[in-house]
């Protein structure tokens, strides 16, 4: 108890240095928290997926359709359990800002592939008996204050026109991970407006197929027979397992992930030299007290503690405030982005790793100085009193 108060009047004897110093920790172990929350959100999608999932595309790019003939065929490939099929809608809620995934989906085989999709009996049956209707996520209707029975306007881009859907549903997702900002349409209704429009040809296609597997062990081999039942066709397809395909979409932003995650260590390195030269500096102005410390007959090992303890005390204040400031920061974050990342959360591996961080900016910083003064001589450091 004595040390820690020792500790505690030692690191306070230059208030405003010593809170200059803990405002650039807490600024640098917040936006270290933050960084990393913002690199976790763009892999949240691959961690949330299922095992049990197989997506099947154009094997030349997502932009180009597949025959809606496909899924009979797929259907009959052994190890498929149930197949289902999705097109990416593309619609516009008042401004582009308003940006959210919407999907035109075949309802009832597309929500049976998605157990994690929580929604009561009364609404799936109004969702499936009403064409004109959606289901929307949970956090979604939140964000723009929609219940069941209000009337959602789009502007198409893909599809062009105005269209207005009724919202029948409100999911919710069975865990943390689940994806609660996306709109889910009846692909029927897409295609029929494109009949009118194209004819069959132009509407009888899909943009994935959504394939449902008994084993996830025989994924690959589930895909590989599908992808070669196509070979040599005019619509060549590339299956691969939901993470996979999901972090193709990752893997556009890669550069961009790793500069973040750069940046996130760039600045604990900088606070830590703020740090190590505030802890030499403590240790310069304090050196005739070690010399005198010594000359009393305490230990080297008694002045090493002191720095430590001293440059510890101040991180893991530092550090506590950043964790704790990161939580409002990253709820501010959310509030400006809106719906760019669905899923949006601070996790336990990010505290610990800010709480480390801290811990190793107070370690390394007084390492070098602590090392100095346990070394220093008597006589020399009692020519230092004033």
């Amino acid at each position: 108890m004595f040390l820690f108060r020792l500790l505690l009047k030692n690191a306070f004897r230059h208030r405003l240095r010593t809170l200059l110093t803990m405002v650039g920790l807490v600024v640098a172990i917040c936006a270290f928290g933050l960084l990393r929350t913002i690199v976790d959100a763009w892999y949240n999608g691959a961690d949330a997926t299922s095992s049990t999932r197989l997506v099947t595309r154009n094997a030349i790019s997502l932009t180009f359709p597949l025959p809606l003939n496909y899924a009979e065929r797929i259907r009959a490939v052994e190890g498929v359990s149930r197949i289902s099929w999705a097109n990416w809608f593309g619609g516009i809620y008042i401004t582009e800002r308003n940006f959210f995934a919407q999907f035109a989906v075949d309802p009832e085989s597309y929500l049976s592939l998605y157990p994690e999709f929580k929604i009561s009996e009364e609404e799936r049956q109004a969702f499936l008996h009403d064409r004109q209707g959606c289901v929307i996520g949970a956090k979604l209707a939140r964000k723009f204050g929609w219940k069941v029975g209000d009337t959602i306007p789009l502007r198409g881009t893909i599809f062009p026109g105005t269209w207005t859907f009724t919202v029948r549903a409100i999911y919710h997702g069975a865990d943390a991970k689940t994806d609660e900002q996306q709109m889910f349409i009846h692909w029927k209704l897409v295609a029929e407006n494109v009949r009118k429009r194209l004819g069959n040809d132009a509407a009888d296609k899909v943009g994935v197929y959504v394939v449902g597997i008994k084993e996830p062990s025989e994924a690959a081999a589930i895909s590989q027979r599908i992808d070669g039942m196509f070979r040599n066709s005019l619509g060549e397809t590339l299956t691969e397992t939901e993470k996979a395909f999901q972090l193709s979409f990752v893997a556009m932003s890669e550069t961009i992930l790793v500069a973040i995650q750069a940046v996130s260590f760039i600045i604990v390195l900088i606070i830590m030299a703020v740090m190590a030269n505030t802890m030499t500096m403590t240790a310069r102005e304090r050196l005739a007290e070690y010399a005198t410390l010594k000359a009393l007959g305490f230990s080297p090992a008694f002045v090493v503690k002191l720095l430590f303890g001293e440059s510890m005390l101040i991180a893991l204040i530092g550090g506590a405030l950043g964790v704790a400031a990161t939580f409002p920061l990253a709820h501010a974050f959310v509030g400006v982005t809106g719906t760019l990342f669905p899923v949006f959360k601070i996790s336990s591996v990010t505290l610990l790793l800010q709480m480390l961080a801290s811990l190793g900016v107070g370690a390394i910083a007084a390492a070098w100085p602590a090392w100095r003064m346990s070394r220093i001589d008597i006589v020399q450091g009692l020519r230092h009193v004033a």
